[in-house]
């Protein structure tokens, strides 16, 4: 239980060891974050601002339409049907285009005021007034220079133009690689293929013409607007609220503002005569019938008088008077019967030729209370209003829209049929009038002539009369119900400039991104650059490869010479060959003569600066000590020593010198060296021949320490043919020099041939963030001083004063 899992030990964060890895590269995190911070300084100043402005709409609930779903309690959804019905005619084509008719917004005007391109609304110094008459050229921008209070100078240069009829709302082709460039008075009609129009300055602002730069302007079709301004999302404020929220975004605050509160005007308009469309249906249809009546109406009016003035009679006498006033009555009821039957007539030849109910005269509006013919014209009414909202939010082959096109169908037959009922009791009830109006004109023929002609011209005033007074007053009754008609939806909040809110650039939160990507910047390339890393570079990458003993480290020598040990006995890295020197002792368990061998993996570990300072450390110690270079395919040695390699190992091996020619002395006190000699063409066959190991027989009883120097046992076998000889060996490693692979490769193969005494010693150790793996297990590892993460030895002050900008700029 108390073991701990190597698997989740190996994978296990060392966060100080991370902390201080980027703690290393300080400089970097300050360097990206401020380029950061610039970057999103310029994009805060320089990027066109967007706004956004706000208005909200109350959209009443519809409780005249019945809702089928409130039949089986599920009344809130028809509520929630009006209010998408609603959204979606905001939404729509339509409106947003009947709104832009009505606004200025064909012209833009366009100013450039610190890099950023403005547009200027609702002022601008000069006014394009466009001719209608000719097509335009629209989405393509027009470059304005003003020369002076009366002149300017026009350029525009665009790959394509497109031409645009004003007047018919539709496009008229293109043109492409328009160029056109000329100068021009304030107010001259400037005419072109492409464009008619004049431009003139703007009283107003002539005065500050000067301060504006850069001038342009763009004429634009109702299509590209319609598409712009459509943009604006509609939400309710909550779920149970039927109060909308309608926002739109964009560059221009005062833009924004007139067209949201124009969209809200011309949505309660819309509302508003959907409603009144009954009784301008019935205005219009009664002062059609006016028109027709109040000719006949003048014409009888002038004949009565005519006739009364030519025969000085002015009353009918008191017989005719009754007959009168009968026939009177009569009249006024038939006049009534014509003008619903014309009603009928006219509804009924509707229902035949339209689709629609637009127009349509609803029954009661002229005086028709039939309860069936009401019923029925109200439910077709209703049908068609679904269907219309309906359609804004689906097709025309939605099941839903298919059901109430079979129900319109079944509501117009049915609607026919009754018409047609209607008009044949009408006409019943009309021929019954005019048979009692026929009895009564039998007895009219007993009166005098006179008295029966005024009787005549009387009669067919009384009925244009009549029939006028009963269309007067039920256009004054539609009329008055037009009046009186307000819309069911209220604008509760209208966009203000004042309350437009600011969208983007974010300055706070672009300066918050910015830090976080000047910092993560460094922390992935940090981590990346160790992930895909090859080489070793911290002591756990030496422990997760091999379980071989760490003997020491030695650290980085920025020094020229490579006798350190020897030049600078109180230099760090003396102590750290001191430190290794002790840890030898444990692993030979303290033998009194050593032979240690060291060797690497590659070329340039430095095995060659390993064995003269341990070499020069043991000498230290004033102990008897031999530097063997049997690297005798490159040596190196005698160029530190300042020695001549003319004999050396080679010359004993080939027996051509003894033993005695061979050794030399070092200015290292207790400190003798054989070279490797002449470089041979058979190193190791000379290495395995019985001399070698005549040569060690001698030299362990001559000397307490023999070092070898060997060559990398990853290229030649010549250090496996010398651990017999052996108490020590060591492979050498170098920081971010030695590959793991390669490492790990040799490593695996010498642990398969269990060779003895074999440990791991890393070199050119730097306590920086690469080597933060080092430094620490190396202060506390080893126990030669926690001195070496708080400061350093005498001899190395100088050096780390004299260096320290390099320090600095070398770790990039």
């Amino acid at each position: 239980m108390d073991q701990i899992n190597p698997i989740f030990e190996e994978e296990s964060i060392d966060l100080k060891a991370l902390f201080t890895k980027f703690f290393g590269h300080w400089y970097l995190f300050v360097f990206t974050v401020f380029i950061a911070i610039i970057i999103a300084f310029i994009f805060n100043k320089y990027t066109a601002p967007v706004y956004q402005v706000k208005t909200t709409v109350l959209i009443e609930e519809d409780q005249q339409k019945m809702d089928p779903q409130a039949l089986i309690g599920f009344g809130m959804l028809g509520n929630q049907q009006n209010l998408e019905n609603e959204i979606g005619i905001l939404k729509s084509y339509t409106l947003t285009y009947r709104t832009i008719q009505k606004l200025d917004f064909f012209v833009s005007y366009f100013t450039v005021k610190n890099f950023i391109k403005q547009e200027l609304y609702p002022d601008s110094p000069f006014i394009v007034e466009m001719n209608h008459q000719f097509p335009q050229a629209v989405r393509a921008e027009f470059k304005i220079e003003i020369l002076s209070d009366n002149q300017f100078k026009l350029h525009l240069e665009s790959d394509e133009a497109w031409l645009y009829d004003f007047l018919k709302d539709e496009f008229r082709g293109s043109q492409k690689d328009v160029f056109f460039e000329g100068s021009f008075n304030f107010g001259q009609e400037i005419n072109h293929p492409l464009f008619h129009f004049r431009i003139n300055l703007n009283p107003d602002l002539k005065a500050e013409i000067s301060d504006f730069e850069d001038l342009s302007f763009v004429l634009n079709d109702a299509e590209s607007l319609v598409g712009k301004y459509r943009s604006f999302d509609i939400e309710p404020i909550n779920r149970e609220a039927s109060i909308v929220e309608i926002s739109l975004k964009g560059n221009n605050i005062s833009k924004l503002v007139t067209f949201l509160n124009k969209l809200t005007q011309e949505y309660l308009i819309n509302g508003l005569e959907k409603k009144n469309q009954v009784a301008i249906n019935t205005i219009e249809f009664i002062s059609s019938e006016l028109e027709g009546i109040s000719d006949s109406l003048i014409v009888t009016e002038q004949n009565l008088q005519n006739y009364r003035s030519q025969n000085q009679i002015m009353n009918l006498d008191f017989q005719a008077q009754q007959v009168f006033e009968y026939m009177k009555d009569l009249e006024n009821e038939k006049a009534i019967l014509l003008v619903k039957s014309k009603y009928y007539a006219n509804l009924l030849q509707y229902l035949h030729n339209k689709n629609s109910v637009e127009d349509i005269v609803v029954p009661s509006s002229i005086g028709i209370e039939d309860p069936l013919l009401n019923a029925l014209v109200a439910e077709l009414t209703q049908l068609f209003n679904q269907r219309s909202e309906l359609l804004y939010s689906s097709t025309e082959k939605n099941p839903l829209v298919l059901s109430l096109d079979q129900q319109i169908q079944n509501t117009k037959n049915a609607l026919v049929e009754n018409i047609n009922n209607i008009i044949s009791t009408s006409t019943i009830a009309i021929d019954d009038i005019n048979e009692r109006i026929s009895v009564l004109a039998d007895r009219i023929k007993y009166l005098p002539k006179t008295q029966r002609q005024l009787f005549s011209i009387e009669r067919k005033f009384k009925l244009n009369d009549a029939i006028y007074t009963y269309l007067l007053q039920k256009l004054s009754e539609a009329q008055i119900t037009m009046a009186s008609n307000r819309t069911d939806n209220e604008i509760i909040d209208v966009a203000k400039s004042s309350l437009a809110s600011s969208v983007s650039p974010n300055k706070k939160l672009n300066y918050i991104i910015a830090m976080i990507i000047g910092l993560m910047i460094p922390v992935v390339y940090i981590l990346a650059k160790d992930y895909l890393n090859d080489k070793i570079l911290e002591r756990k990458d030496v422990e997760n490869i091999t379980k071989l003993p760490i003997v020491g480290h030695i650290l980085h020598n920025a020094r020229k010479t490579n006798l350190v040990v020897h030049k600078s006995p109180k230099s760090s890295i003396a102590e750290s060959f001191r430190s290794i020197r002790t840890n030898i002792q444990y692993l030979t368990q303290g033998k009194e003569k050593q032979t240690i061998l060291i060797t690497s993996a590659m070329v340039g570990a430095g095995k060659t600066f390993a064995s003269i300072n341990l070499a020069s450390i043991f000498a230290q110690f004033e102990k008897k000590t031999i530097l063997l270079g049997f690297d005798m395919r490159k040596p190196k040695i005698y160029q530190d020593f300042g020695l001549n390699n003319n004999t050396g190992l080679s010359s004993y091996l080939i027996n051509k010198s003894d033993l005695n020619a061979i050794i030399q002395k070092t200015s290292v006190e207790n400190l003798d060296i054989i070279l490797s000699g002449p470089v041979p063409p058979n190193p190791s066959e000379l290495i395995a021949s019985p001399r070698t190991d005549l040569l060690f027989e001698q030299l362990k009883k001559e000397y307490d320490f023999i070092i070898i120097d060997t060559p990398p046992v990853g290229l030649v076998t010549d250090a496996f043919l010398l651990m017999k000889f052996t108490d020590a060996n060591l492979f050498m490693v170098r920081q971010d020099y030695t590959l793991k692979k390669v490492f790990e490769s040799i490593i695996k193969d010498i642990e398969s041939r269990k060779l003895p005494n074999m440990s791991i010693l890393i070199n050119d150790v730097k306590f920086s963030a690469k080597s933060y793996g080092y430094g620490y297990g190396y202060g506390y590892g080893y126990g030669y001083g926690y001195g070496y993460g708080q400061g350093y030895y005498s001899d190395d002050m100088d050096i780390e004063k004299k260096k320290l900008w390099k320090r600095i700029f070398s770790k990039s």
